[in-house]
């Protein structure tokens, strides 16, 4: 049944079960595996490295293209077996032991983890672990549902072991454009002007000499997890769509928007829903992951074409996708991470970026990342790629968490990710702040009046008469900037009651 899919007959020699192929793997080593925002990872090589575990010590450096599906981060986790991990993460287990401080974890711009393997900046990649749907004639490795950094892992590791999922249907053969950049200092411009675009191979360019094993699987993707748009993520849909409307009314941009950018997880999957039923027509995204939005944008003909790294669907988003492939074909297109993230190639095509914040603070900074200051929730992600090089960055946030006990709009964020610097948009569910153009002294009041929930206005309005007392370009009363953060491990709450 996986003959068709070994197109190069001296390979199939190298078919063998993933615990056999687990052998290849030492400890200490460093493994690249394919996956990206649960999509496209590999299925039997965690499953078969945490067996091998139990009978003797294994550690690794592991790297990806974002998180991993099917709980493989938490259960490589637990089993001790990483040492080391970058660029992003989404699982509870693993977090918890970064946390920690068992596991030591690289938060990287996903754009950058490429650029460092080819210019030595890390390690080298002893070997790569890659899905693929098959294996061409010439040994080319046809990615399966993403690309994410697969095609530099395979290129840099000096064994390459292919997961050849038989759950991935042939046909996605031709959704891939694989480009890859020469050695700097001799690298000319990336010759990318529009999304749909394609410059390069279809499938990874591998030696078959390097392929050291080939593993038969028969395991779909984990499903998203994004939830279903609520009330106040229907509410920040209508800000941004409002704005758009204006940006177009005020002739920057034409009717079909400028490309769009779109961070994984529940609010930007449900914001880019909410242009459903907008006036915008014949919109393109340039991205790093097409969540089930796009899709159904695709499918209402108001997105002609999308351009991302991965496919990340909810299960019958995905089943839906899969029998209708062939109508897709020539509107998506799965770019290496480096590619779809490119500050060169974000910046030329003048991205409309949409990303999702933890929390901000009253003078635009964001903190993405860290819980309370200290601990990582997954990591940066594409998010920094795209916000400093976008010609529109939105960071959007609900306006509360914990039921209201912590406000996502506070006096100074406690760690930042980004830069009042990158920050254009603010948006909540009760309204949206536009900070081009504006002083620090004339931010602090329009995020506290259109962004912070109602609750908390008159603590952020105290506040800031308190810090504009002591002057400053950017006004803050030090002793009191991070109180609420204290406030709200004595109490229970940020508010004060």
């Amino acid at each position: 049944m996986y003959e068709e899919r070994i197109r190069r007959p001296e390979l199939m020699s190298k078919v063998m079960t993933a615990a056999q192929a687990a052998r290849l793997i030492k400890n200490g080593m460093t493994v690249g595996m394919s996956g990206f925002t649960r999509a496209g990872d590999a299925k039997a090589m965690p499953l078969a490295l945490v067996e091998r575990s139990r009978s003797e010590p294994l550690a690794l450096t592991l790297l990806t293209g974002a998180s991993l599906g099917n709980d493989s981060d938490g259960m490589m986790a637990n089993a001790g077996l990483v040492a080391r991990r970058m660029p992003f993460q989404a699982d509870a287990a693993l977090r918890r032991k970064i946390n920690t401080g068992e596991v030591m974890f690289i938060d990287q711009h996903l754009s950058e983890t490429a650029e460092q393997l080819r210019s030595g900046d890390l390690k080298e990649i002893d070997v790569a672990v890659v899905e693929a749907v098959a294996i061409t004639a010439d040994g080319g490795i046809i990615p399966s549902m993403s690309v994410g950094n697969t095609a530099t892992f395979a290129q840099q590791a000096r064994q390459v072991i292919v997961e050849i999922n038989l759950s991935t249907p042939l046909a996605l053969e031709g959704f891939h454009d694989i480009y890859l950049p020469v050695a700097r200092p001799h690298r000319g411009a990336i010759p990318l002007l529009t999304p749909w675009q394609r410059m390069g191979w279809t499938a990874i360019p591998v030696h078959p000499d390097r392929i050291a094993a080939i593993i038969i699987t028969d395991s779909p993707d984990s499903p998203s997890n994004a939830l279903p748009p609520d009330e106040e993520t229907d509410a920040i849909a209508r800000h941004v769509i409002r704005f758009l409307e204006g940006e177009v009314q005020a002739g920057r941009m034409g009717p079909e928007l400028r490309p769009l950018q779109a961070g994984i997880g529940t609010i930007a999957n449900a914001v880019l829903h909410g242009l459903i039923d907008s006036p915008f027509r014949n919109m393109t995204m340039y991205s790093e992951v097409l969540q089930d939005s796009a899709i159904e944008l695709l499918d209402s003909g108001q997105l002609s074409m999308a351009s991302a790294s991965s496919i990340t669907l909810s299960a019958a988003m995905h089943e839906k996708f899969l029998r209708n492939l062939e109508s897709y074909r020539e509107r998506i297109v799965l770019r290496p991470q480096e590619i779809s993230n490119h500050p060169e190639v974000v910046r030329r095509l003048g991205l409309i970026a949409l990303n999702t914040a933890l929390e901000f603070d009253i003078y635009g900074n964001v903190n993405s990342t860290h819980v309370g200051g200290t601990h990582m929730m997954n990591g940066i992600g594409g998010s920094g790629d795209f916000a400093r090089n976008a010609q529109l960055s939105i960071f959007v946030s609900k306006s509360v968490a914990k039921g209201g006990a912590i406000s996502s709009v506070v006096p100074m964020v406690p760690h930042v990710d980004h830069t009042e610097h990158d920050v254009d948009v603010l948006v909540s569910e009760w309204g949206l702040a536009d900070l081009r153009g504006l002083a620090p002294r004339e931010r602090a009041p329009l995020i506290i009046e259109h962004c912070a929930h109602p609750d908390y206005r008159p603590q952020l309005r105290a506040y800031l008469a308190e810090a504009l007392k002591g002057g400053g370009q950017t006004p803050h009363v030090l002793e009191q900037a991070f109180d609420w953060y204290g406030r709200y491990k004595r109490e229970g709450s940020m508010l004060v009651k």
